[in-house]
């Protein structure tokens, strides 16, 4: 099904309507104060020359009076300007500084510029062919809009095509990452942290190796990684730990990466040894210790549960494990199963959690030996339910055996009383 078709209707003829907007770019410089300016009377000779390149140069350089323009005009001032843009050999070069006036202030309207300038772009955006590479530059400023407003919610919706639109760009990695970039500081001014850092990451997967180790792929892997430890509902690292440029914080930054690998794979204990070797570096580097703590508890939890093969654990287990009282226990049981990190239910009665579902956090050799353990003991169980299912099949067939023997013998038993009752007749007859 082919694509629909966006069109702009603009009744009059080229030059008729160049005349009239550069005529309109000029009132708005006079009524602030340049009287000297006169963009129609510099395009005049170049459409009568028809050279209308040189002349939408001439009203695409002055365009930017437009940001002035009343309200109610904007719109259709700057849709007029696309409209004739459109008629040149090479519409992209001058699109690109059209879209570079409107992610400017619109001195017009303050309070409604965001909305006019978007309204603008989009139009833009929805007339130009898909697969022109233009349509990347015309996104670029949607987004210096949406910053500059503050407005994040109004893009969200549209990112859900972005990887599309950019299959379809075809743009190189060093754009994708300056984009990519752009959407996390966004999201993350707007308070969205799980799209900052979804994009975060997006950014870090578009660093090639060879640049991993540069400073900008460990000024943005600091930032996964600061953004991942302090969010309360980030419980997985295996993301990061599988960047080549987060690895390369083991040799730049080996402090972080230490942090970042007890809480990838390590639980409470190591976490104190950390604080004790590492005394005052949390409040060094800006992060919340209180917020740490509680999630390296609730990772210890989810651990504990992943690693008990009754799957059973006394709440005694579980207020060593965390450091807390037992009074405690079952509040921090509640936590972790809102934290979607593990599945039972609690027994008051016996003092025990009963487990459900959990997961390792990790998948190494540990683990493959709790594994091949939890396999012996099942192997185990299964041998002696087959045992007692053997006996039981065996004697039920030594019984049906028996009762085959018992129903042969009853019946050569009354064949012989036959057999001696014809005897005895054949006799008489005699």
């Amino acid at each position: 099904m082919p694509a629909p078709v966006n069109t702009l209707l603009i009744d009059g003829s080229f030059e008729e309507l160049s005349e009239e907007l550069a005529q309109y770019c000029d009132d708005i410089k006079k009524k602030q104060g340049d009287e000297a300016s006169s963009t129609r009377t510099e395009i005049a000779p170049l459409l009568e020359q028809g050279r209308q390149d040189d002349a939408l140069k001439k009203l695409v350089t002055n365009s930017a009076a437009l940001n002035a323009a009343p309200e109610k005009e904007f719109i259709a001032a700057y849709n007029l300007l696309v409209h004739l843009v459109r008629h040149s050999s090479d519409p992209d070069k001058f699109l690109a500084r059209i879209c570079k006036n409107l992610s400017q202030p619109i001195t017009s309207s303050p309070y409604n510029g965001t909305g006019l300038a978007l309204s603008v772009l989009t139009t833009i955006f929805n007339i130009i062919p898909q697969d022109n590479e233009i349509r990347f530059n015309i996104f670029i400023a949607i987004l210096d809009v949406v910053r500059r407003s503050s407005s994040f919610d109004l893009i969200k919706p549209q990112l859900k095509k972005l990887d599309s639109w950019l299959k379809v760009w075809d743009v190189e990695e060093e754009d994708q990452l300056k984009l990519y970039q752009q959407i996390a500081e966004l999201a993350e001014e707007s308070g969205d942290r799980d799209q900052a850092y979804l994009y975060l990451l997006r950014a870090l997967r578009t660093v090639p190796p060879t640049e991993a180790e540069s400073e900008e792929a460990r000024s943005l892997s600091l930032r996964a990684l600061k953004s991942a430890l302090t969010d309360l509902s980030h419980y997985d690292f295996q993301d990061l730990t599988a960047l080549d440029s987060v690895q390369a914080l083991r040799k730049s930054d080996p402090i972080f990466f230490e942090l970042l690998e007890i809480f990838n794979a390590e639980q409470l204990d190591e976490y104190n040894d950390f604080l004790e070797e590492h005394d005052g570096w949390i409040e060094q580097q800006q992060l919340d210790n209180a917020i740490l703590l509680r999630k390296i508890r609730l990772l210890t939890l989810a651990s504990l549960a992943a690693s008990t093969q009754s799957r059973s654990l006394p709440y005694q287990n579980i207020s060593r494990a965390l450091q807390i009282q037992s009074s405690e226990v079952e509040m921090w049981v509640i936590d972790v199963i809102r934290a979607g990190l593990i599945e039972g239910k609690l027994s008051q009665l016996n003092q025990t959690f009963l487990i459900h579902r959990s997961t390792y956090r990790v998948f190494g050799e540990k683990q493959w030996k709790e594994v091949a353990s939890r396999l012996d003991t099942w192997r185990n169980s299964l041998e002696g339910v087959l045992g007692v299912i053997r006996q039981e099949r065996e004697k039920i067939l030594r019984e049906k055996e028996r009762e085959i023997r018992d129903i042969e013998g009853r019946a050569n038993g009354f064949g012989g009383v036959r057999q001696a009752r014809r005897i005895e007749h054949s006799s008489d007859l005699q």
